[in-house]
């Protein structure tokens, strides 16, 4: 277990300062709760979602000009829940899905052992799902909600605390600041709920996007089985080829995962190709790379597709929240407030942020009107229309 409890260290080695920043959050919090709970008084996060949570559904269906789900709930996760949702966020076959949750809940308990255990147990998944829970986790400071099965998922854990330490930032006097701040903390929330349900109408895209992401970890999963089983010699001579940093002998798990790391799809042909990749066909290696991993080409050939759909799907999903965010909160004074006192930006700005799906939807919108988000979501754009939308429209109007 030595080398596996190594890497278990390495893991919170990269997320520590995500979990100082949870920690300063949580502290600060208590301290500016302290200083101004006599003063002034927030609304609870659950009291104000479920105030606006029909408001915001009849203007969802109004824009969108589809029909939002009766059956929406709201949760409100503290950090582990919220860390262990992340893992059902994670989108893996029947065979992975319970080394995912298992992981996830590890890392959300930062409980080592287990994460180890987790490891020996199937280093191939290991190396797979570990950098989903890095990326995931990595970024819970900056997501306010999640939406999955007909629940809407609302970050507690920030949500409830950053207008109190934005306050308490301010000064005082907190009572002539506090109609700024509140103001702001309810547009973070609507902004949240909003972007959360129309996530839930784009049953489609989330489904194409479920599927071509189970692919792509598939994939993935298989390249790692290959580099796993390679012998010391291959994976002394493709590190020593791809110029990956030494590690000793004594570390053979290290040196494969780094090899794994490297030679990753995503990570590998976005970095020697770019973007660009996500419009390719065709993928070619280097004969030296091919020569010592012969199935290489054919699992970045296979990869293509599913992350091309997963590309796309994400791409239009979010798009399509950005793009009717901007419309529907374009007048909203508690939103304009949220730009100002937790973004530190304002409107104008935040119009101007440049988005490829954004962009898309708009384009399409000033063409098709309402009839843009139900076509959307029946007919996805591929990766090349989202990059010129006017293929995209050339195509519905066949």
């Amino acid at each position: 277990m030595g080398e596996f409890v190594e890497f278990t260290e390495a893991l919170f080695g990269q997320l520590s300062v995500e979990i100082d920043e949870e920690r300063e959050i949580a502290e600060l919090a208590v301290k500016a709760n302290d200083d101004i709970a006599e003063k002034v008084q927030f609304k609870k996060l659950e009291d104000i979602a479920k105030e606006v949570l029909p408001i915001l559904k009849n203007k969802v269906e109004e824009f969108l000009g589809i029909k939002v789900s009766d059956n929406i709930q709201l949760e409100f996760p503290e950090l582990e829940e919220l860390k262990k949702l992340k893992g059902k966020k994670v989108f893996a076959d029947k065979d992975a899905k319970e080394f995912v949750t298992e992981l996830f809940t590890a890392v959300a308990k930062e409980n080592r052992n287990k994460i180890a255990e987790l490891m020996k147990k199937d280093t191939a998944k290991y190396l797979v799902y570990s950098t989903y829970a890095i990326q995931y986790i990595s970024k819970i400071t900056t997501t306010y909600g999640d939406y999955l099965d007909d629940i809407i998922y609302l970050n507690k854990f920030i949500l409830s605390r950053y207008p109190q330490i934005i306050l308490h930032k301010q000064g005082e006097p907190y009572e002539s600041r506090f109609e700024n701040v509140n103001s702001g903390y309810l547009g973070a929330v609507k902004m949240t709920v909003l972007e959360e349900l129309i996530h839930s109408v784009q049953e489609n895209l989330q489904q194409i996007n479920k599927n071509a992401a189970i692919e792509v970890n598939r994939i993935n999963e298989e390249l790692a089985r290959i580099i796993l089983s390679l012998d010391s010699e291959t994976i002394n001579k493709l590190s020593e080829y791809c110029q990956l940093q030494a590690v000793p002998d004594d570390f053979p798990f290290a040196k494969k995962a780094n090899l794994f790391f490297f030679l990753n799809p995503d990570h590998f042909l976005i970095e020697q190709i770019g973007p660009d990749v996500m419009t390719f066909t065709h993928v070619e290696i280097d004969p030296k790379i091919g020569e010592l991993i012969p199935q290489l080409l054919d699992i970045y050939k296979r990869w293509l597709v599913p992350i091309q759909q997963h590309h796309a799907a994400f791409t239009a999903m979010e798009g399509m929240a950005g793009f009717a965010i901007e419309n529907i909160l374009k007048d909203d004074q508690d939103f304009q407030n949220y730009l100002t006192t937790f973004m530190g930006t304002d409107f104008s700005s935040y119009q101007v942020r440049k988005s490829m799906g954004k962009d898309f939807a708009k384009i399409v919108y000033e063409k098709l009107g309402k009839d843009t988000f139900k076509k959307m979501i029946e007919i996805p754009p591929n990766t090349r229309e989202l990059k010129d939308p006017q293929l995209y429209l050339k195509k519905l109007s066949q």
